[in-house]
């Protein structure tokens, strides 16, 4: 069996915060025990409400911060056990793309520093080798050297800025792209123009990815599987065609349902969710959607779920499951 380009196994990651006295106010379950794997060339879909612990999970693989406990195995290394260069080394063949473009470029550089910038702290060939590679990674994404190299952030657009801080993130041939809310804050034309980037790049560079949104319709285009996160835990993962046309999970159901519909004539159940989602703080005993949930019964206050298999891949932790499956075809499995 091949072995997983990334795989994350019981990450945790906690945060001690005070309140506005300054005394002790307790501790952030940012991430619990999340368990999943990312085999090579494969994109992997998380999806979640904001302060799902989805942004955190992607720092945590990186090392910034460590977790608390857990393991994230890279290329066959426990990134956990690195420290200095060789952490350093490591983290060259795994790179991050940010959410807000002009927030994670340098807006006093001009294109070029920007693009360069991994290649000079890495060492990376001479000045003039330098110079031909950016001239080389702009127009892989789409922007023409000569027009774009000399410029400043502020002289782009949100979408030509995304295309810079993307050629950035593969100057060095990484293995893996975490993207975090990579194409939120950009328009849907240019949205689109961006997976297509995506997705060509994945094609010409061997690239794998880890892919944050909210929106579940989006990651499904993306993706080749999909995991749900509901307040620091995984709830669902699948094939991304499995989890959107037949969600196991209460919660993947609710995501689904508050896509706007393409036909607002057309009729469609929806799941309508009670409240506002538990601190992570202090998050419900059991499972922790179940304050929320439709479904919830004793039981839920009760057992933590666990991820369950329930056919070709498509797992869910719920105790009561939309798609329900006789005890004997329920099997207990990682991610």
């Amino acid at each position: 069996m091949t072995e997983p380009l990334l795989s994350a196994r019981d990450v945790v990651q906690e945060f001690a915060v005070r309140d506005s006295g300054g005394s002790w106010g307790g501790v952030v379950q940012a991430v619990s025990g999340v368990t999943f794997d990312v085999m090579a060339g494969e994109t992997l879909g998380i999806v979640g409400e904001t302060g799902s612990g989805k942004s955190t999970l992607a720092r945590s693989l990186l090392q910034a911060p460590r977790p608390k406990s857990g393991t994230v195995t890279f290329r066959g290394t426990d990134l956990t056990r690195l420290r200095g260069r060789k952490l350093l080394r490591a983290r060259r063949h795994m790179q991050f793309v940010f959410q807000d473009p002009f927030g994670s470029l340098d807006p006093r550089w001009r294109v070029r520093s920007i693009v360069s910038e991994p290649l000079l702290a890495y060492g990376d060939g001479s000045a003039g080798h330098r110079q031909a590679r950016v001239d080389e990674l702009l127009d892989l994404v789409g922007l023409d050297p000569a027009r774009y190299a000399g410029r400043h952030p502020r002289e782009l657009s949100g979408g030509q800025a995304q295309r810079v801080a993307i050629a950035r993130a593969v100057a060095l041939n990484p293995s893996l792209l975490i993207c975090d809310e990579a194409v939120s804050s950009l328009d849907v034309l240019i949205q689109a123009q961006v997976l297509n980037l995506f997705e060509k790049l994945r094609s010409e560079l061997g690239l794998s990815y880890v892919f944050i949104a909210h929106d579940l319709a989006l990651v499904k285009q993306v993706s080749d599987r999909v995991a749900v996160m509901y307040l620091g835990r995984l709830c669902e993962t699948g094939p991304g065609e499995a989890v959107y046309k037949t969600p196991l999970h209460p919660y993947t159901r609710a995501l689904l349902d508050s896509i706007p519909a393409t036909d607002p004539g057309a009729g469609r159940a929806t799941t309508t969710l009670r409240g506002e989602p538990p601190s992570p703080i202090s998050p419900p005993s059991g499972c922790r959607f179940r304050t929320r949930c439709p479904r919830a019964a004793d039981l839920c206050a009760e057992q933590t779920p666990q991820m369950r298999d329930l056919g070709g891949g498509h797992t869910v932790a719920c105790h009561f499951p939309l798609e329900k499956k006789e005890p004997s075809a329920l099997k207990e499995t990682a991610v």
